[in-house]
């Protein structure tokens, strides 16, 4: 299980907590305002009191005050009283004050408790003043000097000891909140702790139970009698069930993924909304996706091909089984054949996609088709000939002594032709079997090879004056003599063939740095146009078809020479301009 988080550090404890203290700082709130108020409205009732009785006492005093002692006696007042005297004309002139020069005061004839006090007999204010810089309750009374003039008396208290009163009275309100939420915490904590550990039981056994550790949900027990109890004893029934449950889907999607990963065609489901929903390693290899997508990844952004998109939107729309044949952008050269039909995913639409790889099978049944119609091209042309020749000697130019002998004589090179044909046919069809038996190989110098082929087609070269030069080598390769003999002799052939007199064929040898030895047949003949390079490996293709009937070829020299080539781990290339001549380049492991 889970570590099991502190008290102290509980969301159930935090909560209680803030809601208390909350309700404890809404209550000291409360009270700090209305027990403010009420301190501040009693300490100036009692200033106002306190400065009516000593202006009524002063009323008098002042009727036997001269101006002249005016001043002295304001300041003397304000020592006994401690409070601001100031005495103003009718006018608003400043008299006397206790406090600042009289001359420096402007005119108090509009001040607030002065005009209350001319009018009414009492005028009271409270304001901050800028003479002294300090909050005032100002009282303002009329009376007279002693000679008879008349004179507004303005006695001022601070209003500091008001303040300090009410901020000594919040102290007392934050004191007492404080404590009193101290008390709320220790009691939420208490109430909390057994709470919470109940609670983080039955969660961890929840979480137990979302990780897939059912022995640790069915370990979980509460003996309360409570509503946490009654959920712990539901949570253990639950564990038993899904337990059982879980074992089976277990056992059956294991089952389901070995079947489906071992199986050679892709196979895809997703959701009415073309999301996945699973898919196997062979459609991953279809569209060259090397991750596994996670359930529920848009089929667009792993696929995002309409051939495969529009046939399964048919298939939610429709709810019909659609075959279709595909090519995927990212392995192109690969052909599917598509099968996809409705799926039921938990209650909810779906489909299900096959995709059959017929790519092995369209270019088996493509060489089939070529293989055919090229054979049947070549075997129909002399087949043709020899029936029209036999057909003339037998219609009586048998006894033509001028024609029929070279009627016998188009017979005879036909039927070689077709022999040859035959004859290469059947060294293809060897050596595709012993490509897949890989035949074992020897050393074979490549000097002997060289000398066998010139021997071989030396009279063919000098009748047609084509010079053959070879340069001596000790290099040996990696293959069977006799295989290396019909491949270079079916270069040289070729080249003598297409080369015009007095000209030269080379063969020339090197060893590269990755351990081949490449075998080069240079040629200064008719060259081989340069859209013609990429096939001239391919059975019974021709570059000049006429020139190369004339020549005697069957067309599939060149596919033999490959075959070798491959055969023993080589390769074979070319490279050639249109009149310049030709290189024939083979290359095998160096022995």
């Amino acid at each position: 299980m889970p570590n099991r988080p502190r008290t102290v550090r509980s969301p159930l404890f935090r909560k209680i907590l803030v809601g208390a203290c909350l309700l404890v700082f809404a209550m000291g709130g409360l009270t700090d305002l209305l027990m403010s108020r009420y301190t501040q409205q009693s300490e100036e009732g009692a200033v106002q009191r306190s400065l009516q009785a000593a202006a009524r006492v002063l009323e008098r005093e002042l009727e036997s005050i001269s101006p002249e002692s005016l001043a002295d006696w304001a300041h003397d007042t304000d020592r006994r009283l401690a409070a601001r005297v100031t005495v103003v004309a009718a006018s608003g002139a400043v008299l006397a004050e206790s406090r600042r020069e009289p001359g420096s005061m402007e005119n108090h004839a509009h001040r607030p408790e002065i005009e209350a006090a001319l009018q009414k007999g009492v005028g009271i204010a409270k304001r901050h003043s800028t003479s002294v810089n300090m909050d005032f309750l100002y009282l303002a009374v009329p009376a007279r000097l002693s000679g008879g003039a008349p004179v507004v008396l303005r006695l001022a208290a601070p209003l500091e000891t008001i303040e300090n009163a009410v901020s000594e009275n919040r102290w007392r309100i934050l004191r007492t909140t404080l404590l009193l939420a101290l008390a709320v915490l220790v009691a939420a904590y208490f109430f909390t702790r057994s709470l919470t550990r109940r609670i983080h039981r039955i969660q961890g056994a929840a979480e137990a139970l979302a990780a897939g550790d059912f022995e640790d949900g069915l370990a979980m027990q509460d003996s309360g009698r409570d509503e946490l109890g009654a959920l712990a004893a539901s949570l253990h029934r639950m564990a038993g069930n899904l337990l059982e449950m879980v074992d089976l889907v277990r056992a059956e999607s294991a089952r389901r993924d070995a079947i489906l990963s071992s199986m050679r065609e892709g196979v895809l489901a997703v959701d009415q909304s073309l999301r996945i929903t699973f898919c196997n390693e062979a459609f991953l290899q279809a569209v060259a996706v090397r991750q596994t997508p996670e359930p529920g990844t848009p089929l667009e952004q792993v696929s995002p091909d309409n051939a495969l998109l529009e046939p399964l939107w048919q298939v939610l729309e429709q709810g019909e089984t659609v075959r279709a044949k595909i090519a995927f952008p990212a392995t192109p050269g690969r052909s599917y054949e598509l099968y996809a039909k409705p799926l039921e995913l938990n209650r909810q639409k779906g489909a299900l996609a096959i995709l059959h790889d017929v790519t092995e099978i369209e270019r088996l049944e493509r060489v089939r088709r070529d293989f055919v119609a090229n054979v049947s091209h070549e075997l129909r042309t002399p087949l043709t000939a020899i029936r029209g020749y036999a057909e003339t000697l037998l219609d009586g130019a048998i006894d033509d002594a001028e024609h029929n002998r070279k009627f016998l004589e188009v017979i005879r090179s036909n039927a070689i032709r077709l022999t040859n044909i035959a004859s290469d046919l059947l060294v293809l069809s060897e050596l595709e079997q012993h490509r897949a038996s890989q035949e074992a190989t020897e050393a074979v110098p490549v000097q002997a090879v060289i000398e066998t082929a010139i021997r071989t087609v030396e009279s063919s070269a000098r009748i047609r004056q084509i010079r053959i030069q070879s340069q001596p080598t000790d290099l040996c390769v990696r293959a069977l003599r006799f295989r290396l003999e019909q491949a270079l002799v079916n270069l040289v052939d070729n080249a003598v063939k297409f080369s015009p007199p007095d000209t030269e064929v080379r063969i020339e040898c090197n060893r590269t740095d990755d351990g081949m030895v490449e075998i080069h047949v240079i040629d200064q003949g008719i060259g081989i146009p340069e859209e013609d390079l990429p096939r001239i490996f391919e059975r019974f293709y021709r570059v000049d078809k006429a020139r190369s009937r004339e020549a005697g070829g069957t067309g599939l020299g060149l596919s033999i020479v490959k075959h070798i080539a491959e055969l023993f781990g080589g390769s074979v290339r070319v490279k050639s301009r249109l009149n310049e001549g030709s290189t024939f380049t083979l290359s095998f492991p160096a022995a």
